[in-house]
């Protein structure tokens, strides 16, 4: 039998399908956390944001990679649609505040909030991304939306980001019909 180097384990890993834990149709766990806007600090509380709308709470691995990099320019492209349709969009992960402050501005152009994943709101979403020994610091991708009375509409779990924007848009749309 032959064995696996770490690279091919480490890459079979990657391009397994991520599932998150949290069903359509469960009740969002509501979280306060810290983050950035415009690279200003800014707080947020999920049942503050909910008041105003659909949230699309999107959980990224790490700030500055390029998938990571991609998704948030592509959410930035999609926000006059995302308020159009009156959602707000917050993207977390695990990074600290003064990499999310940079990326704020740089990779989300200033036009949504980013925060700290904290280990309680990785736990409670489960989007710890897994690695070869276990489970990581990072987070999973993995977007999910959030109708206004706090119940999760859609769930998309996938290491690509390409899709997460578009299925998101229109789960947000879904609602205001």
């Amino acid at each position: 039998m032959r064995r696996l180097s770490t690279l091919s384990m480490i890459a079979a890993l990657v391009a397994m399908p991520a599932f998150a834990a949290l069903p359509t149709g469960a009740l969002a766990p509501d979280f306060r956390a810290v983050g950035a806007l415009g690279g200003k600090t800014f707080k947020v509380h999920l049942a503050d944001q909910l008041r105003h709308g659909p949230v699309v709470l999107y959980f990224y691995p790490k700030a500055f990679t390029s998938g990571c990099t991609l998704e948030a320019h592509a959410f930035s492209e999609a926000m006059p649609e995302f308020r159009k349709a009156g959602a707000q969009v917050i993207g977390m992960s695990a990074d600290d505040l003064p990499l999310l402050k940079r990326f704020s501005t740089e990779a989300c152009r200033s036009d949504f909030p980013v925060a700290t994943a904290t280990k309680a709101v990785v736990k409670a979403y489960d989007v710890a991304l897994a690695s070869a020994h276990g489970t990581s610091t990072m987070t999973n991708r993995t977007s999910y939306v959030i109708a206004r009375d706090g119940h999760i509409v859609m769930v998309h779990s996938d290491l690509d980001w390409k899709d997460h924007v578009a299925k998101s848009l229109a789960a947000v749309r879904a609602l205001k019909k």
